[in-house]
């Protein structure tokens, strides 16, 4: 610790000491938990990463679970909001006519918006929200709690713009759109592998211009099918030909 740090927080009150150890700390575990997941890290790693005690994360927190609690009411209450607000927003601005892209840009545009206006800030927050998406053992909670009304509403804008599809076939397609999300979040490195450099799993920009368009394809063709009157079983056969290819 400098002695100018040593200097500021000896300037701060209890409550501000308190409040400055606390945010320390569920820095270190946001990063800790988006390196190695939940099982990879205990309470003793997070105390070490953050050099303080173990004692003090069971004063401040309790449990690991409480730790990873904490560190998502720091970011996701911002991330659910401004995706809300941007849904909102598309959905007054689309006056009943929403198209699949429109409601997927909103969506998605949030977050990459946040991780390109604080990248320090969001590069491990987006990370760790894209293991606790493929973790049901512990994130399931979570994402109830946090995400769920917000997907609510993005399912009930596609409504409008896919009115042949069900609301069965729009969970779908938002599960899908959500693992390509998420795993583009999570920058793993295989793509930069993959492609021999050519791409590069950070460079969230590219991945932006790609991803709503890539998957309102998805939705459109599966819309087509249903106006079709094509079951499940036959879309993949008859696609093609719907399409125009055949």
């Amino acid at each position: 610790m400098t002695s100018g740090t040593q200097a500021t927080k000896s300037k701060m009150t209890k409550a501000e000491r308190r409040a400055e150890s606390i945010r320390h700390i569920l820095d270190c575990a946001e990063r800790l938990f988006a390196e190695r997941g939940f099982h990879g890290v205990s309470l003793k790693d997070i105390a070490a990463d953050a050099d303080v005690h173990h004692t003090l994360i069971h004063y401040y927190f309790g449990d690991k679970n409480a730790v990873v609690d904490a560190v998502f009411a720091r970011r996701a209450p911002l991330s659910c909001q401004r995706r809300m607000e941007a849904l909102k927003e598309y959905e007054r601005e689309a006056a009943g006519a929403p198209t699949v892209e429109g409601a997927l840009s909103a969506f998605l545009s949030s977050d990459f918006d946040l991780y390109q206006e604080q990248p320090d800030e969001w590069k491990y927050a987006l990370a760790l929200g894209a293991q606790v998406a493929n973790a049901p053992d512990w994130g399931a909670d979570i994402m109830e709690k946090h995400f769920d009304p917000v997907v609510q509403q993005l399912i009930d804008i596609l409504e409008v713009a896919l009115p042949a599809c069900s609301r069965e076939d729009l969970y779908w397609g938002y599960h899908f759109v959500t693992g390509a999300f998420m795993l583009t979040l999570a920058r793993t490195g295989r793509i930069d592998k993959l492609s021999d450099g050519l791409c590069r799993s950070d460079d969230l920009p590219s991945a932006r211009k790609r991803l709503s368009a890539f998957m309102a394809a998805g939705f459109r063709a599966l819309h087509a099918c249903r106006q079709a009157g094509l079951s499940a079983q036959d879309m993949l056969e008859q696609l093609p030909v719907i399409q125009g290819e055949g």
